[in-house]
């Protein structure tokens, strides 16, 4: 894997020969290559969204780790299409994998939860100590909130929300319907706003 270490070392190449160079090589055949600029781009983005579905930090690494080895062993078949869609598709699924080995119980349909508890928002115009620990808290009771949501729910807020992806891209990376992703979002706002 001393290609992909290599290709790590890019973003430290400063001349236009250099650059040039380089660009053709991460064009070229070599898959480490390949995988260096298709993949390792987005591993943060992945990590969120690992960290999000598995909530565990230390099994969303193990998730994400197992999703690159994934990713390496197919970039041959991705086609210069979203790179950063078909990585998220793969942490995707690995999670799941992931979630139905580990934790089978934590994936349920959606239909068989009932509505999370409610909490009142509180609107504070000035910051002092106090309405930062009140943030804080409410930080704290969002992130409770969206923990407890389905996981279609919450994989669709986090891509959304977090990710910032289209509508069109959590439909390519969830593999639903532009619909039925517009439909889970509103209906994990709507579960997000009455707690």
């Amino acid at each position: 894997m001393n290609a992909v270490a290599d290709c790590l070392a890019l973003d430290a190449v400063s001349s236009a020969p250099q650059q040039e160079t380089a660009a053709k090589w991460i064009t070229s055949g070599d898959p480490n290559a390949r995988f260096a600029s298709v993949v390792l781009p987005y591993l943060d983005d992945a990590y969120t969204l690992a960290r999000w579905l598995i909530g565990n930090r230390a099994d969303a690494e193990d998730v994400v780790q197992d999703a690159c080895l994934r990713a390496l062993r197919g970039i041959g078949s991705f086609s210069n299409g979203n790179a950063r869609a078909w990585v998220l598709t793969i942490v995707r699924h690995t999670a799941y994998s992931w979630l139905h080995k580990n934790r089978p119980a934590a994936v349920v349909p959606v239909e068989d939860f009932e509505a999370i508890g409610r909490t009142h928002a509180i609107e504070l115009d000035t910051e002092t100590p106090e309405t930062a620990l009140i943030a804080q808290e409410h930080a704290t009771l969002l992130e409770t909130a969206i923990a407890t949501l389905p996981a279609p729910f919450r994989e669709t807020l986090v891509l959304r929300e977090v990710h910032e992806l289209s509508y069109r891209e959590i439909a390519e990376v969830t593999e639903v319907s532009i619909g039925t992703v517009m439909s889970r979002l509103a209906r994990a706002r709507g579960r997000l706003s009455r707690s």
